[in-house]
């Protein structure tokens, strides 16, 4: 099995690599670089191997990352990872939210009755389904929330919008930038997509001095630590189907 998993920024990139290192302490192969500047980073584990990339911030990059990767190898599962804004009390900062869900939540149109996503303007659909066993799974054996994670293109620094975003999707876990994307390109090339992000700051007003951005890259390697096994086992069953 070879999964390949897109995060916005180098700093992620690296986190999800430790976790994904057989030896943290001894150094893993250096990235190599894909058409379009991508950095790309191999891990092998015990029946499955990542490509780690770097694909950008926000939805169109990530999805112009993830499409390029898909377009030059095989792979059987993509993921995207890394760290995000966590709705209160649900995912507090430090903690992983694994995505039952993705959803385009600020992709539509405002109308004087209320926003209105791409699905109900009829120009296509709103969100992308992770496997529901794997995601359980994923969320089982890392200690995450299970729940809807949204997809913005800005990211929300106000109470207004916090409540907004939370009215419309009262179950969301957190919000980041890129998964929608990813989930895009995953869907164009026909293969299952999942998300898992690690809270680094509470969804709403923006406060740079409450930010655990280093608990956030902590979180998702111990994430991805406890992933990689969960990952491959499910790799084994969906090939022998």
């Amino acid at each position: 099995m070879r999964a390949l998993v897109v995060t916005a920024v180098a700093a992620e990139a690296d986190s999800v690599a430790a976790g994904l290192s057989p030896h943290p302490d001894a150094p893993g192969p250096e990235p190599r670089t894909l058409p379009g500047g991508y950095p790309i980073t191999r891990r092998d584990l015990p029946g499955i191997a990542f490509d780690v990339l770097v694909g950008g911030v926000g939805p169109a990059a990530a999805a112009a990352g993830t499409a390029t990767a898909l377009a030059l190898g095989p792979y059987t599962l993509v993921v995207s990872a890394g760290i995000g804004g966590g709705f209160q009390p649900a995912a507090p900062p430090g903690s992983l939210v694994v995505a039952d869900a993705i959803v385009a939540a600020d992709l539509g149109a405002e109308t004087p009755e209320g926003f209105l996503d791409v699905r109900a303007l009829g120009f296509g659909h709103s969100v992308h389904l992770p496997p529901a066993e794997l995601a359980a799974h994923a969320a089982e054996a890392t200690g995450a929330l299970l729940a809807p994670v949204l997809t913005v293109s800005t990211v929300t620094g106000t109470a207004a919008r916090a409540a907004e975003l939370a009215a419309r999707h009262p179950m969301a876990g957190a919000e980041a930038m890129e998964g929608f994307g990813v989930a895009e390109a995953a869907a164009a090339h026909g293969l299952p997509v999942l998300e898992i992000r690690a809270v680094s700051n509470a969804v709403g007003p923006r406060d740079r001095a409450a930010w655990r951005i280093g608990d956030a890259l902590a979180a998702l390697t111990d994430g991805f630590r406890a992933l990689g096994p969960v990952l491959a086992n499910w790799g084994e069953r969906h090939e022998h189907r």
